[in-house]
Formats: C-alpha cells, sequence, structure tokens
C-alpha cells in the first residue's frame, strides 16, 4: 500500500521552485527577491543577470527552475509566466571561531538560506 497523495499546495495555472541551502544571510537573499517579486518573468530574468549581487546568480538558476516547472509538469505558456510570490526563509548556521587576542576565541556564524519562487500564468492575453 502507497501513501495517499497530498493535495496540491497551488492553483492550477501555478509552479514552485524551491532551494534549499542557499549560502547568503536570509536579510541580503531578501533583497534579491523583493527585486522580482511581480515582474514578468522575462524583466525577472533581466533584472537578476545584471543585478551586482553575489546571490543573483543562484536566485536566477532557481527561477529557470520554477519555469520549466511552469512548462514541463503544468504546460503553461512560459511568455505570459508572471513572478507571484518569492519569498526567504532561514536555514541552518554553520558556527565557527576565529582566534582573538589574549587566547580568546569569538564566535562567526555563517548563515544559510532557502528561497521558494511561485509562477503565475496571467489570465488572458497580457
Amino acid at each position: 500500500m502507497s501513501k495517499q497523495a497530498k493535495e496540491r499546495r497551488l492553483k492550477p495555472a501555478e509552479a514552485m521552485s524551491k532551494v534549499r541551502t542557499l549560502r547568503t544571510g536570509a536579510r541580503k537573499l531578501n533583497l534579491v527577491a523583493a527585486s522580482i517579486r511581480g515582474l514578468r518573468v522575462q524583466r525577472a530574468l533581466n533584472e537578476l543577470e545584471f543585478s551586482p549581487r553575489r546571490i543573483a546568480k543562484d536566485v536566477r538558476k532557481a527561477l529557470y527552475s520554477a519555469i520549466s516547472n511552469a512548462e514541463n509538469n503544468h504546460s503553461l505558456d512560459i511568455d505570459s509566466l508572471v513572478v507571484a510570490e518569492a519569498f526567504v526563509g532561514k536555514n541552518l548556521v554553520m558556527k565557527r571561531f576565529s582566534a582573538r587576542a589574549r587566547g580568546r576565541a569569538s564566535r562567526v556564524e555563517k548563515p544559510f538560506s532557502e528561497i521558494t519562487i511561485v509562477v503565475r500564468e496571467l489570465g488572458g492575453a497580457a
């Protein structure tokens, strides 16, 4: 016997992609996510291509994945997709130590984040 299939969390005209371990802080990642929220996917890809932030390259890969999921898994038209949601969450934190003066040490925290991108097909001609 297999488990019951879970009900789909998204609407029929939506597709999602999630990246769970991005090596940056959530606040920095949220600045990049805020720059693409609500944009058409082609415009969002251009924003990420020319963004000066290092993490924009990984967000761009996540957006490409969401677009591919929309096209292949849900048969959506990629020309009418818009970034409906882009939200960020915290993930694990690597704890390291740095040597300080007089035999002391201080903690260095290296945070990881996760991003979820939901693309939605616009209804009708837009």
